[in-house]
């Protein structure tokens, strides 16, 4: 369902039976839909909830906003700390919910506060303190959407901040696959390590499975070369953790959100084998159930 506002979200959740799932999606990035499909609503955000402003100082963004928009509206404004949002190719409201991070930063560090639409229908600010945010995680609860966000920086030159997000984007273009149907970072760095350094040291650079592979540009990426089914692309990532964990001893564990449900074996077609199915970002989404007087 795409809401018109917040309180057009909160009417709708307060609505719906307790027990039905809510996912939140934004562009789809760092996302991998199972090939059963996603149960319960989808909730997209409309480009009227993806408005970015500036005031006092600060950056106001509706969660549907992608992270470059925020990021230039603090270079032309003279903010800076923002600029690694240039590299985080997804909404506010993920990048909220996950801590997304680059480039040594992270939204912890930037995130003023955040308004959410609980999973019961109240809308709420939430310091960013309340949200308990680790690496590349948040402590929002499942079925919770981060509507608008307000994020603050320090005092730049716009030319300063612009040169650092060109330098970033260069940076991005040269070393990931950009070009490329990925769903991005597929695995967290652990603990004095980078996840990438660990995939390639355990031999899986260029590694596929069917239509998978293994990104051979940057290794912690996962592609879909064309026809990768979604058992092929989780099977390859798990193929990828017990080969880094044999080789090192070091557990990966997954960057990319999994969601959806499996697929019955019987309605593969020619799939003769069992495991995990999964759809990387490009899937088809389930369609959104409607809103009584709301845009489907």
């Amino acid at each position: 369902m795409r809401p018109d506002t917040a309180n057009d979200l909160a009417a709708f959740l307060r609505d719906l039976h307790p027990s039905t799932p809510v996912l939140p999606v934004g562009v789809g990035s760092n996302l991998i839909v199972r090939d059963g499909g996603v149960p319960g609503v989808v909730v997209r955000l409309p480009k009227a909830m993806a408005k970015v402003s500036v005031q006092d100082g600060r950056v106001r963004a509706g969660a549907g906003a992608m992270g470059i928009t925020v990021a230039s509206a603090a270079r032309d404004a003279g903010i800076a700390g923002l600029e690694f949002l240039r590299g985080i190719p997804g909404t506010v409201g993920g990048a909220v919910r996950m801590n997304a991070g680059a480039y040594a930063r992270d939204v912890s560090e930037i995130l003023v506060e955040a308004t959410v639409v609980t999973r019961e229908g109240s809308v709420e600010i939430w310091p960013a303190e309340k949200l308990g945010f680790t690496y590349r995680h948040s402590d929002l609860p499942a079925g919770a959407v981060v509507v608008e966000a307000v994020f603050s920086g320090t005092p730049g030159e716009p030319a300063v901040i612009g040169a650092e997000m060109d330098r970033i984007a260069a940076e991005r273009e040269a070393s990931q696959p950009l070009r490329s149907r990925t769903g991005g970072s597929t695995f967290k760095n652990p603990d004095g390590h980078k996840a990438w350094a660990l995939i390639d040291a355990a031999g899986c650079r260029g590694l596929t499975r069917g239509d998978a592979q293994v990104s051979e540009k940057h290794c912690n990426f996962l592609l879909n070369l064309g026809a990768a089914s979604s058992a092929e692309i989780e099977a390859l990532g798990e193929e990828v953790r017990d080969r880094v964990r044999a080789h090192s001893g070091v557990t990966l564990e997954w960057e990319i959100q999994r969601v959806g449900e499996y697929l019955p074996a019987r309605l593969r077609d020619g799939a003769g084998e069992g495991g995990p199915d999964t759809g990387i970002l490009h899937q088809p989404l389930p369609r959104p159930l409607p809103q009584a007087g709301g845009e489907q």
